[in-house]
C-alpha cells in the first residue's frame, strides 16, 4: 500500500477529484495549506502598502491506494492539475505500513 500526497492549485482541485474518481479512487482528504517553492510568492497592496505574501494558498490532497494504483492515480492528477505554470504542484509518495477501517476493524488492503 502507498500514501499519496499531492499539492495543487486551489482552481484545480474539482478536475483532480473527478480525475481521481474517473481512475476508481474511492476516498481521499483534502486539506486547504500554504506553501512556497519555485513560486516563491507574490507581492500585494493592502490598504495603500506594499507587502510580500510569501506562503501561498494550495491544497493538499491525501489518499490511501493499493501498490497497483498508484502509477494511474499519479498520472490523473498531472493531467488534471497541468496548468505549465511555475506552482503547478507535486506529488510525493510514501510507503503505508497499516490501515485499518474503524467501523468493521478491517485491515490492510481490504481497509482502503
Amino acid at each position: 500500500m502507498k500514501f499519496v500526497v499531492a499539492i495543487i492549485k486551489p482552481f484545480k482541485l474539482d478536475d483532480v477529484r473527478e480525475a481521481l474518481s474517473g481512475v476508481g479512487l474511492r476516498g481521499l482528504t483534502v486539506s486547504e495549506v500554504k506553501g512556497f517553492g519555485r513560486q516563491k510568492g507574490h507581492t500585494e497592496l493592502y490598504r495603500g502598502t506594499e507587502y510580500r505574501a510569501d506562503l501561498l494558498p494550495k491544497i493538499k490532497v491525501e489518499a490511501a491506494l493499493d501498490d497497483d494504483r498508484v502509477e494511474e492515480a499519479i498520472e490523473a492528477i498531472c493531467q488534471a492539475a497541468h496548468t505549465g505554470k511555475v506552482g503547478d504542484g507535486k506529488i510525493f509518495v510514501l510507503p503505508l505500513e497499516q490501515s485499518v477501517r474503524i467501523r468493521t476493524d478491517e485491515t490492510g488492503k481490504a481497509a482502503l
